[in-house]
């Protein structure tokens, strides 16, 4: 697996910031090859290590959702640690036109502390896996003192190929307006960055706080594989 300095210092991060400015997310095309997708699919989905729960048991959809806990697999650990150390500035930057007053810690480890002591030692981060019927509604990951606004999603089976629908949805919601919806489009091997549940909107008077949410639109055939990253932890129990 690439390394995540080569894989992360390469990309135009001005540009990324910019993009989850005006969007709410952006692409993070090509960062796996179609080979290096596919076994990180089959690896975690062979894992016993990690916690296994039906999405139509929970009452969040319908599909598996594999949880990875507290210590992710190799390279998603080193992945998820370099790619905070590039997106904090973004989310200081967006709680200051916020008007929010905390502010990140440069390193994960220190954030991943601060969760602790606010009482929130559930991890997020986890592999879904929906095959035809499947989905996964409307949500966000918002729990808590504490919550990092940005994550990363990742697509590991091939659209097309492997899967039928399954497309990546997220809807915006501006004060006094309709909901916004996207679709976010990702390949085999993509990755993406998208807003976790609110970021700053820039309108006439000044900037202001929209509410997103996202979604894995009905599966209609094959299996489809992807990966979402969370920077911060859930209350325990949530």
């Amino acid at each position: 697996m690439p390394s995540s300095a080569m894989t992360f210092d390469r990309l135009d991060w001005q540009e990324i910031a910019a993009q989850l400015d005006q969007d709410g997310h952006a692409g993070l095309p090509g960062l796996l090859s179609p080979e290096q997708a596919r076994e990180l699919g089959r690896d975690a989905g062979k894992s016993r290590a990690f916690h296994h729960q039906s999405l139509e048991s929970a009452g969040l959809g319908r599909g598996k959702m594999i949880y990875f806990g507290d210590v992710l697999p190799d390279p998603w650990a080193d992945w998820r640690t370099a790619l905070y150390c590039k997106l904090a500035p973004i989310a200081n930057r967006w709680n200051a036109l916020m008007n929010i007053d905390y502010r990140y810690p440069r390193e994960l480890r220190e954030f991943i502390k601060h969760n602790r002591e606010a009482g929130q030692s559930q991890p997020l981060s986890c592999l879904h896996r929906l095959r035809s019927g499947d989905y996964l509604p409307l949500h966000q990951r918002a729990d808590g003192e504490h919550v990092f606004p940005l994550q990363v999603i990742a697509l590991l089976s091939e659209p097309g190929v492997d899967f039928q629908g399954g497309e990546f949805v997220m809807t915006e919601q501006r004060p006094r307006m309709q909901s916004r919806p996207a679709v976010v489009p990702l390949g085999m091997g993509d990755m993406a960055i998208i807003s976790t549940a609110r970021r700053p909107h820039k309108g006439a008077g000044g900037h202001y706080r929209v509410n997103l949410r996202h979604a894995i639109s009905r599966v209609r055939a094959g299996e489809r594989i992807g990966v979402e990253l969370s920077f911060h932890n859930a209350p325990q129990g949530q």
